[in-house]
């Protein structure tokens, strides 16, 4: 492998650094909030180097899992956590939420269109797997999103109905062709809600977005936040993991779903996670930060070079992911080759389309991942089909981050 580029992208590079630099300045203020606020909540709870040993067998009176526990509560905002490494990804950690949120007889509400692919097994519109909505007779509506962004008018109506008893909304865009929400947003949307049907819970998949503003949607109205560990939270130590935020009641019926009904939170070996876990935490603000000036890095490069990206100037920063439409298989299949090659794990490995589970259409990932699947290391996947987009997240560090997309670019320039 070799980084020697042409002098022509090196000159481009550089350009593009150029347009982000007022970027780079409003990411890094974020990051020192964001740390500020977790240096105060492990001081506050008085962090020890006794939390980090890990329990066996049942994990009873696991101090440090606990204790963070409270921590994640106290960054987030609210009344309880669960952060666990028996969530084996975000999804795992969306639907326990789900559930926690939604009974027999129950409908929930997408507020941003249909929910990620890997859910729609769990609402029960593709597959026949059992233990689905339909399963335990339980609805789901969805309301479309209109220009990429709720509709509001629409909102205010459908989330109004007496039978609806949540709303879901989707932080992020997923591989949909939508905006990301800002909190901003989010609060909107809670606050609609709590004016027309004050008694539905608002739970909000966070994936991807943690970190990446002052506030979460947990302190703007939100009843529940779900999300992954392998991305924003875990800072790129945490090897697995996912963690359910908000409400008591709910977090404690996420646990019940997680475990079983009168274990719930109280069970859990930790092993030899918990160190990870609060590291992680604490990296977390600044590798986010280190995501999103490399998301801003490529955003700008491939503007340059003439493609369509994503999200616009006025939208950056709302989460780690950004995107390219290349328009054919090839370009895509090409850049996503070059990721990999310029990764510092598994760099000789060329990525195919395959059919992953989960997902209708084939999907071509690029992930050398010191964390297997993790999407706070630079890693960029796509569905095989129109119009070939490129969904790129991730970069532990911003250096590393530059030269992965410089090496996509070329990978991409040699195949013309």
């Amino acid at each position: 492998m070799s980084f020697d580029f042409s002098p022509q992208l090196r000159e481009l590079a550089e350009k593009a650094e150029g347009h982000v630099a007022l970027r780079f300045k409003a990411i890094e203020w974020v990051s020192l909030k964001n740390t500020e606020k977790v240096l105060n909540a492990f001081s506050n709870h008085r962090v020890a180097d006794t939390y980090f040993r890990g329990t066996t067998g049942y994990g009873y009176d696991d101090q440090g899992r606990d204790k963070l526990e409270e921590i994640y509560a106290d960054i987030f905002g609210c009344e309880a956590a669960l952060v666990r490494s028996g969530f084996v990804n975000g999804s795992h950690a969306i639907a326990c939420g789900m559930f926690a949120c939604v009974g027999s007889g129950e409908t929930m509400l997408s507020l941003t269109g249909n929910v990620y692919d890997t859910l729609q097994t769990v609402t029960g519109q593709r597959g026949k797997l059992g233990g689905t909505f339909a399963d335990y007779n339980i609805g789901f509506e969805t309301v479309d999103m209109k220009d990429g962004l709720p509709d509001w008018s629409e909102i205010e109506k459908r989330a109004a109905d007496p039978k609806i008893k949540a709303v879901f909304i989707q932080r992020s865009r997923g591989y949909g062709i939508r905006h990301t929400l800002s909190i901003d947003e989010i609060e909107r949307l809670c606050a609609i809600v709590k004016r027309v049907n004050p008694h539905a819970y608002i739970m909000v998949d966070n994936c991807y977005g943690e970190f990446c503003d002052t506030r979460e949607p947990t302190e703007v109205g939100a009843d529940l936040v779900c999300g992954s560990l392998i991305k924003n939270p875990g800072g790129g130590l945490a090897p697995t993991g996912g963690y359910v935020a908000g409400k008591k009641e709910l977090v404690d019926r996420a646990a019940a779903r997680l475990t079983l009904p009168g274990i719930g939170a109280e069970c859990g070996a930790s092993l030899g996670v918990n160190r990870l876990f609060y590291q992680g935490l604490f990296m977390a603000p600044h590798t986010v930060a280190q995501a999103l000036k490399t998301a801003g890095f490529c955003t700008a490069l491939m503007g340059l070079l003439g493609y369509d990206v994503t999200p616009s100037d006025d939208r950056a920063g709302l989460d780690i992911i950004h995107t390219v439409n290349f328009g054919a298989p090839e370009k895509l299949l090409a850049f996503c080759r070059g990721i990999q090659a310029g990764s510092p794990v598994d760099s000789f490995v060329t990525p195919e389309a395959w059919d992953m589970p989960g997902y209708d259409d084939q999907v071509v990932m690029a992930a050398g991942a010191f964390i297997q699947g993790s999407s706070i290391e630079l890693s960029c996947d796509g569905p095989m089909r129109p119009p070939y987009t490129a969904f790129i997240q991730g970069g532990l560090t911003y250096e590393s981050g530059k030269l992965g997309i410089m090496k996509a670019v070329q990978s991409l320039l040699d195949e013309k």
